[in-house]
């Protein structure tokens, strides 16, 4: 078994083993909490940039999955306490060590991820890198920051993904690093579902008379894409818009309000977000850094809360006909509480909100 390093930008250093690529590589760490749905959470482009741990301390048992892909593999490495080299399930086409020496991606395993989440938790997200020799200079680490996010993960081209069954709509969305069930669950809803880079200005969009808009979810920090945030400004109120996680973001940043940088953001199956217009609490999947600053909303009204930080985690905007979450309806993996919110999409461009 060969040596490898997890390297954290305050000099503490993780012994392990290598697997996946033979690549150094340095991001921001993060810690995703899901004991399932790690192939997700490897092709979810709104990790673009950083390095994933997962808590859950077996991963890969189930294999890898091509038709469960969410899009592109975008993370800069992979931690792990204990990967599984015979993976058991009748889907599954190769074996995690396989997928990341394919994409590029450098893995470690058989360090303590519990302690390292305590020490994200205390003291917030911070940039680490992967490597086979510990650098004395831990400079290029510590400088190290998320840039061109969305640009990098945006598909390069429009195209259309047709309607399951009788089509109803005929939906916009815009791809900041948009997963792949975001346009199957509008699939089988009756959507044609047109699918344009995020650099599509908002007269391109509206030129095609869409139904109603999905401004989709993807990495970074959302005040950087100010070309994108003047887009929403421009087409809040001329046709029904759902914007999920960034898309969630840039949605607030256009209407006057300010976003935040997390302690260490919320990534995981189990977060608890609780309808402040009703009496439920649902339980969603999430992933992202930043978040909307609820003193900030200006426009529109706040929905929903984190349960546990009472960060936002939704607005509606009735003046708008739109609304944004920041938690993900579309889990692939689940949890399914929030799918209903697909069904509010539709109905707001049948007529109804």
């Amino acid at each position: 078994m060969q040596k490898r390093y997890l390297v954290l930008s305050d000099g503490t250093v993780y012994e392990g083993f290598a697997f996946g690529a033979s690549a150094e590589s340095i991001g921001e760490l993060v810690f995703t909490t899901g004991m399932c749905g790690y192939i997700e959470t490897l092709t979810d482009p709104s990790y673009y940039g950083q390095i994933v741990l997962q808590t859950f301390p077996l991963i890969g048992n189930y294999g890898i999955i091509p038709e469960d892909y969410e899009g592109k593999c975008c993370v800069k490495g992979y931690v792990v306490r204990e990967w599984c080299d015979a993976p058991s399930n009748f889907r599954c086409e190769k074996d995690l060590d396989t997928f990341l020496k394919e994409e590029g991606i450098p893995g470690i395993y058989g360090i303590d991820t519990r302690e390292i989440t305590k020490i994200i938790r205390e003291h917030g997200v911070m940039n680490a890198i992967i490597c086979d020799e510990v650098p004395k200079n831990l400079k290029k680490v510590k400088d190290y920051v998320i840039k061109d996010a969305v640009p990098s993960v945006t598909c390069e081209k429009e195209y259309t993904e047709k309607a399951v069954g009788e089509k109803k709509y005929n939906v916009t969305l815009v791809d900041y690093g948009a997963k792949k069930n975001i346009i199957r669950e509008l699939q089988k809803r009756g959507c044609d579902v047109k699918i344009v880079p995020a650099t599509y200005t908002a007269e391109e969009i509206l030129s095609a008379n869409p139904d109603g808009i999905m401004l989709s979810n993807g990495p970074g920090d959302p005040a950087e894409n100010t070309f994108q945030i003047e887009q929403i400004k421009k087409m809040l109120g001329k046709a029904p818009i759902f914007g999920i996680c960034l898309g969630h973001q840039l949605t607030a940043l256009a209407a006057g309000g300010v976003t935040e940088k997390l302690k260490y953001g919320h990534r995981g199956v189990n977060q608890p977000c609780k309808d402040v217009k009703g009496t439920r609490t649902f339980i969603t999947s999430q992933n992202h850094g930043y978040a909307v600053v609820s003193s900030s909303i200006k426009i529109g009204e706040e929905r929903y809360i984190n349960a546990n930080d009472k960060t936002c985690e939704g607005i509606d905007y009735p003046e708008y006909n739109a609304f944004t979450v920041q938690y993900h309806p579309e889990a692939c993996t689940g949890p399914k509480d929030t799918s209903f919110l697909f069904d509010r999409f539709v109905s707001m461009m049948g007529g109804a909100d």
